[in-house]
């Protein structure tokens, strides 16, 4: 059980950075703090739509999975105490 736990510790952690990263490269939709760091000077310069498509579903599936890292690790803590 403690090598699991390693494993979805780990798995967490890269999960949660690449997650971190993909957001960030998002391109921000106007009016909220991208704009405030100069987000909206750049709507030109902005991915084409495919691109776009496919880094949200890279979000999602990875958003997905880092749910599930942390529900397993939730549930691995909780039975190990029985």
């Amino acid at each position: 059980m403690q090598i699991l736990e390693f494993v979805l510790q780990v798995l967490l952690g890269v999960t949660s950075l690449l997650l971190t990263l993909l957001i960030l490269l998002h391109k921000g939709r106007g009016g909220g703090l991208s704009d405030m760091f100069g987000g909206g000077m750049s709507s030109a310069l902005g991915s084409s739509g495919l691109a776009e498509r496919n880094l949200n579903r890279f979000t999602v599936v990875l958003g997905l999975v880092w749910f599930v890292t942390i529900v397993g690790l939730g549930l691995l803590t909780k039975f190990a105490e029985l």
